[in-house]
């Protein structure tokens, strides 16, 4: 029996060690869960999350010459394990506050032995408590059923253990900054894997002559390696969305005779047999587009801001949604700069050289997260740090997707990649996959 138990004992800590998601899903959650609901009424009170009693029990204990009431803890409503760490949902008491519980979640991480705790609230009087059982973060794994819809795909794995997507119904246009070797490009490349299995046009412009990506070219639509070609590309762009809102004129359905249509403002609402389909357009280097040494050059550079600029401003309600990636984003790339970071909602920062680069990408939504960027350990690739206009932020990680896999991805898709005329000129000249005949044996003596 003692040897049982030692095998067991030795057993939880080579797991913990080695492989601590097997740990959690073996031990861990049951040990946590007794654990939280052990301590959980004396762990509230010392978090000050209590609220005193009710009159009317204080003066029912004064009547019948009782101990007067204890102070009350918020409602444990619903207690859930998950693959990485447990869910509370908590009802709060009259007087008590969503804020206090959020100040309150480094004490509780420590109070329950967890590692890390995030709050949310769900609606007036609920909020949920996100416990985490291990570093979710340190060996990135996405779960096997992910929610795909169109166009919204899983990017990431956040530090409460829920996936990270990227919806871009919800929020159209994204930065995303990070110096070398922070795990930039993989994001880039896990969002490319993604999105081919989508009914999506892909338009790249990468000036490092296409080196990003070139290798993912059979999925692209249209590809730009050098600003020249990125100017006309984006002319080309503008156009079509030009061409996109004369459709939805053309069938707003605001007659009488269809007086239960859906008004259409954008190409979603437009009948599936007319929509359009939608464009990403994949900006790898932005840099590179605003820099310029002579006078030819720097009216290029103005034509090719504005025009972003416009698909930031325009492009939403006609299906072109922007993915601004660089090293560096900042005022001193020239005028436009500032207002083209204004329409991008969705701030994705990974480790940054400088304090400034973190202030251009969060210093007007979530100055708080502006200290945790440029904490990012220079050891963890693909760490960042994402937040929206809503001014709330998270740490996620991308699992790391090797080039070999996002250009088979794009292989495996290339028949989805739409042929829309308006671009054939900028379509990527690829030859056909090589399929290798099966060579014979030699015979043998």
């Amino acid at each position: 029996m003692i040897a049982s138990a030692v095998l067991v004992v030795v057993i939880a800590g080579l797991l913990r060690w080695r492989r601590p998601a097997w740990y959690w899903l073996t031990f861990g959650v049951t040990l946590a869960t007794f654990r939280v609901l052990a301590r959980y009424t004396s762990v509230m009170d010392a978090c000050g999350l209590t609220v005193p009693p009710p009159r009317w029990r204080l003066a029912i204990a004064r009547m019948a010459n009782r101990p007067a009431p204890e102070p009350r803890a918020p409602r444990l409503l619903r207690l859930r394990p998950t693959r990485t760490g447990l869910v509370l949902r908590l009802g709060l008491r009259p007087g008590q506050d969503a804020f206090d519980v959020a100040a309150s979640c480094d004490r509780l991480r420590h109070s329950f032995a967890m590692y890390g705790v995030t709050s949310r609230e769900i609606r007036s009087g609920v909020v949920e408590l996100r416990m985490t059982g291990y570093d979710v973060l340190k060996r990135v794994q996405l779960p096997a059923k992910t929610q795909r819809t169109v166009m919204r795909v899983p990017v990431a794995l956040r530090e409460d253990g829920a996936v990270h997507y990227r919806d871009y119904r919800t929020t159209p246009h994204a930065l995303t900054i990070g110096a070398t070797k922070s795990g930039k490009s993989v994001y880039q490349r896990n969002l490319v894997a993604e999105l081919a299995s989508q009914h999506v046009a892909l338009v790249g412009i990468d000036c490092k002559q296409g080196v990003e990506l070139f290798p993912l070219a059979r999925r692209f639509s249209a590809l730009a390696d050098n600003p020249d070609t990125a100017a006309d590309l984006l002319d080309v762009l503008i156009a079509h969305m030009e061409g996109v809102y004369q459709l939805i004129r053309a069938e707003q359905r605001i007659t009488a005779d269809t007086p239960d249509a859906e008004i259409a403002a954008d190409i979603w609402d437009l009948p599936d047999h007319l929509r359009p389909v939608p464009i990403v357009v994949l900006v790898d280097e932005v840099a590179e587009l605003a820099l310029f040494a002579t006078k030819d050059e720097g009216k290029r550079r103005d034509r090719i801001i504005t025009a972003l600029a416009r698909l930031a401003q325009l492009g939403r309600a006609a299906g072109i949604y922007l993915e601004i990636c660089g090293q560096r984003f900042g005022s001193e790339l020239g005028k436009g700069i500032t207002m083209l970071r204004a329409q991008l909602s969705v701030r994705t920062a990974h480790r940054v050289n400088d304090e400034t680069s973190a202030n251009m990408a969060f210093g007007d939504i979530a100055p708080d997260a502006v200290l945790a960027t440029i904490q990012i350990p220079v050891d963890s690739p693909g760490l960042a740090i994402t937040g929206d206009a809503s001014g709330g932020w998270a740490r996620i990680r991308t699992p790391h997707t090797s080039l070999r896999t996002a250009v088979n991805a794009c292989n495996k898709h290339a028949h989805l990649t739409p042929d829309l005329p308006a671009l054939t000129a900028f379509r990527p000249a690829v030859e056909p996959p090589v399929t290798l005949a099966k060579i014979p044996a030699p015979a043998t003596a």
